[in-house]
């Protein structure tokens, strides 16, 4: 009986990938959360790792990052990357894989977007359109 990995609806990726996914995530936090990492920037910022998105073949991982309070993201950001290959190899001991993926960070935005639309829907112009304000029905 030949084996079919389960795909996510909404992300298309399969079971494992989302399994990895949350294995990195945990070790990059453990990492970060421990000061492990020899970078000032790095070491003065409390960095959260909110999701790890890894590629079909678990060969890379895109790692969404924020810094508490939203702060010097690209500076973040900057230091992540010139500590990558520390990372992947922290990865690689804490994580069982036969590759250990290549690092990617970006910084999270979902909130911004989130607080974006939630502006939108309050607007004047969208309460009209969709109209709520004047009790209007069509």
């Amino acid at each position: 009986m030949p084996r079919h990995h389960r795909r996510d609806q909404t992300t298309g990726l399969s079971q494992r990938a989302l399994r990895v996914g949350e294995l990195v995530r945990h070790a990059l936090a453990d990492v970060l959360t421990r000061g492990q990492v020899r970078d000032p920037v790095i070491e003065s910022h409390t960095i959260t790792v909110p999701e790890v998105r890894m590629s079909a073949d678990l060969r890379l991982a895109t790692v969404y990052v924020m810094p508490l309070g939203g702060k010097d993201g690209e500076e973040v950001v900057s230091a992540l990357d010139r500590n990558k290959r520390f990372l992947r190899g922290e990865i690689a001991h804490r994580v069982n894989l036969k590759f250990a993926p290549d690092l990617r960070f970006r910084i999270d935005d979902r909130f911004d977007e989130a607080e974006r639309i939630e502006k939108l829907l309050q607007s004047p112009e969208v309460k009209r359109d969709l109209g709520r304000d004047d009790g209007e029905g069509h």
